[in-house]
């Protein structure tokens, strides 16, 4: 510390303290930068050894609200106790008369550069708390987040959401894939749900969350899927692709096995991944359709139906068409006189039944083969991330 620069910092908190009571933290903040000292304490204890002033009972900048952030460390460590995390940032809320007091004296000062009083509270108290849970601070993407509201006395943790990606298999027909939401809340979450948005776990999207929630202790989970099918569709092979968004996870590094089986659903694969991508997910399809027909079947009516491959599949959305599309693979067998089974290649977003019954898809099964079909069931046998 040069002699010279703390002289004139001597000078300036003789100034000061003739109008001002200020603690050593706040004291040795106004002058650290100028003196390039860390420890704020240290520096305002030293400062007032020499001008031989005793420690304030109060401080006219933070109310001894510095000398107290044990008592709110105490609550966060309390509220954080059932989190799992590695990483913390805190936020503070201070009384607007403290905030304006820093403003008053730093402007007396023209003190410039330096840490606000707001600050240096999440600094400190984020300096203990990472020394007593051997935790870091984290700006960018912590695990967990604390909010410090000293004007009411109360503290609050948000934690990060996790991220899972995965692929799902559903070998009973019966079981639908998307979830209905609470009938008493509409899926925002209530006492009735225990604010999961959803109170029965009898889909695909059920047994994944009740599975989800139990692991990680998360309030709600909102599932993602690449494509969909009907209750009555199986899904086969490796299983459909699917993301995962937890919110308000107590645990955060939980180990999958490669296959979880829950009750004619298997999930395949899950991890945990830092985001759910942005960009639109183009995927194939192997389909496995089985249509019936109005009217008799002719074979060799059946055979143009190899017209399919490569041709522009339009899909009518709205007032226009839309959602160009292609087939680049198709098998058929006849099992009657009116039915047959087909196994198609596609691009993914294509509607199975319309196109079987030339419902705002052109073309169909139905215009090629002149004779109205309905799709009974269609199975996936696997399906193809193309990015």
């Amino acid at each position: 510390m040069k002699k010279k620069k703390l002289s004139e910092v001597i000078g300036d908190t003789r100034q000061i303290l003739c109008e001002y009571s200020l603690c050593d933290h706040c004291l040795g903040r106004l002058f650290e930068k100028k003196l390039g000292v860390l420890s704020y304490d240290k520096l305002g204890q030293k400062i007032r050894y020499i001008l031989k002033q005793k420690n304030p009972k109060s401080c006219y900048i933070c109310k001894s609200l510095m000398s107290e952030l044990d008592t709110h460390l105490r609550k966060m460590l309390e509220i954080s106790k059932e989190y799992e995390f590695s990483t913390f940032l805190v936020g503070a809320v201070l009384q607007p008369s403290i905030l304006d007091r820093d403003d008053i004296i730093r402007s007396k000062l023209k003190l410039r550069g330096i840490a606000g009083i707001k600050s240096e509270v999440t600094r400190e108290i984020g300096k203990r708390f990472g020394r007593k849970t051997r935790t870091k601070v984290d700006y960018d993407n912590p695990d967990v987040v604390f909010t410090m509201d000293f004007k009411r006395d109360s503290c609050e943790i948000k934690p990060k959401a996790v991220i899972l990606q995965g692929r799902y298999a559903k070998k009973i027909r019966g079981i639908s894939q998307k979830q209905k939401p609470c009938i008493h809340c509409e899926g925002k979450g209530c006492f009735h749900c225990d604010f999961h948005g959803i109170s029965d776990f009898n889909s695909v999207e059920g047994r994944m969350a009740k599975f989800l929630f139990e692991k990680f202790g998360a309030q709600q989970a909102k599932i993602t899927w690449i494509g969909s099918e009907d209750e009555s569709s199986l899904v086969l092979g490796k299983g459909r692709p699917f993301f995962a968004k937890l919110t308000s996870p107590h645990k955060r590094n939980i180990a999958f096995p490669k296959k979880i089986k829950l009750d004619g659903v298997s999930f395949l694969n899950l991890h945990v991944i830092p985001k759910i991508p942005s960009d639109s997910i183009k995927f194939r399809t192997y389909v496995e359709v089985e249509v019936e027909a109005e009217g008799e079947i002719d074979p060799n009516m059946l055979k143009q139906l190899h017209h399919l491959k490569d041709t522009p599949i339009m899909v009518r959305e709205g007032s226009g068409w839309k959602n160009k599309k292609r087939i680049y693979g198709i098998k058929f067998k006849k099992k009657t006189e009116n039915s047959f089974t087909a196994l198609l290649q596609m691009d993914g977003g294509i509607p199975v039944k319309r196109l079987v019954s030339g419902s705002e898809v052109e073309p169909s099964f139905s215009s090629i083969l002149e004779n109205q079909c309905k799709c009974r069931t269609f199975d996936f046998h696997k399906i193809i991330l193309a990015n």
